[in-house]
């Protein structure tokens, strides 16, 4: 039977913002932003208001991207059935299992207060939005398994390891949360997967920033020191800090205490999401004071006012520089391993440096302190040694 209503096709499609009848208590709501659902009102026999009156209660029948104009008219119809034999249909009715990309769109909302940043939590969704999205999307969640999962991981497993590894532990993530919310039961399929050893095993090449040597660093430095550029600052700093490229970019003045000499990069922006504080030597300071009289919201201002530097300037002036097989983040690397050869640095020292975690979760929460006091010798070392400046030798340790 073909039930009849008020609306269209082509008016689900094109209506404005608000609430459209279609005839017997089923609504097609327009949100603002666009999004439209379908809603139906009933009164359930025999349930009353607070002031005795019947009770007019809205159900939501799903989205009208998803739910054609007659599977809800079907529905509002099942439920004004329901609510005439005194039946709520809340509790009542068949309840309607999501797709895999509904439930998963889902997810992602709820965890973006978890998000280290926008970033990661775009990254996310935009992994199944291309991987698994086009092959399994459109699937009950419930009916998503070992067959399904190994269509979204096999053609990407070995050219794409580290993405398809990343897509299998959020397909996973979703699978769990259907569980726990009673749309799904038994084995995660992508468990079973991996215990099964059904995808072949990758060993995985580590890839390492290339950096320049350490006995390379003072003569690269003096020829850096000689350009005015926004980049050439920030790309000295960075040097000398040990630094990751956006903890210096993102730097404000209001992170900075001159008299204190100290910067304290937030936790928002450190890759261990834990605040970190980088002692700051003579060298540093001479770079960064100056930059002050700019009056800028950052410490290393780019072609728009009170905006960073690109992430891409720094690695733009080695290439003008002719320094080739060295990438900015490698010269993390180069402090190492000086800290290491040189300084004969202990390692815990050098690492907090870094902002690298040391030791197991247990020795962490004992050990509380950041060493600051003995870092600052390190990079005070360490800036003498890049500067080219001789000076008498600090015991670090």
């Amino acid at each position: 039977m073909t039930l009849s209503g008020k609306l269209t096709k082509k008016l689900v499609e094109n209506l404005g913002a608000g609430r459209h009848g279609d005839g017997n208590g089923l609504y097609l709501v327009v949100d603002p932003s666009g999004a439209r659902r379908w809603i139906v009102r009933v009164v359930v026999k025999g349930a009353k208001n607070k002031k005795g009156a019947p009770l007019r209660t809205d159900f939501g029948l799903g989205g009208a991207d998803i739910v054609t104009i007659n599977q809800a008219r079907e529905r509002a119809l099942e439920y004004r059935r329901m609510a005439k034999q005194g039946l709520n249909p809340r509790f009542n009715a068949q309840r309607e299992i999501p797709t895999f990309e509904e439930f998963a769109q889902q997810v992602h909302i709820e965890r973006m207060p978890t998000w280290k940043n926008a970033k990661h939590g775009q990254q996310w969704i935009n992994t199944l939005r291309d991987y698994a999205f086009p092959k399994i999307g459109r699937m009950p969640i419930d009916s998503i398994e070992q067959p399904e999962v190994m269509m979204c991981l096999s053609p990407i497993w070995i050219e794409k390891h580290e993405t398809a590894r990343r897509l299998a532990q959020r397909i996973k993530t979703v699978l769990d949360v259907a569980r726990s919310k009673g749309f799904r039961s038994g084995e995660n399929p992508v468990t079973a997967i991996k215990e099964a050893g059904s995808l072949p095993k990758i060993k995985a090449k580590v890839k390492h920033h290339k950096a320049m040597r350490w006995q390379d660093v003072p003569a690269f430095y003096a020829d850096l020191k000689t350009r005015v550029a926004m980049s050439a600052h920030a790309l000295r700093f960075t040097c000398l800090t040990g630094s990751r490229t956006g903890e210096v970019l993102g730097m404000r003045w209001d992170e900075i205490d001159l008299d204190a000499r100290l910067w304290t990069c937030p936790d928002e922006r450190m890759k261990t999401g834990e605040e970190h504080r980088v002692p700051l030597t003579d060298e540093m300071l001479s770079i960064i004071e100056p930059l002050k009289a700019l009056k800028s919201e950052f410490v290393f201002e780019g072609q728009k006012r009170h905006r960073p530097l690109s992430n891409m300037s720094m690695l733009m002036l080695l290439r003008r520089m002719d320094v080739e097989g060295v990438t900015v983040h490698g010269f993390r690397s180069t402090f190492r391993d000086w800290a290491s050869e040189v300084a004969n640095a202990p390692r815990e020292i050098a690492e907090m440096s870094l902002s690298h975690r040391v030791g197991s979760d247990v020795e962490r929460a004992y050990a509380r302190s950041d060493l600051l006091d003995k870092r600052r010798a390190l990079m005070e070392r360490w800036s003498m040694f890049v500067s080219g400046i001789e000076g008498k030798v600090i015991k670090i340790g």
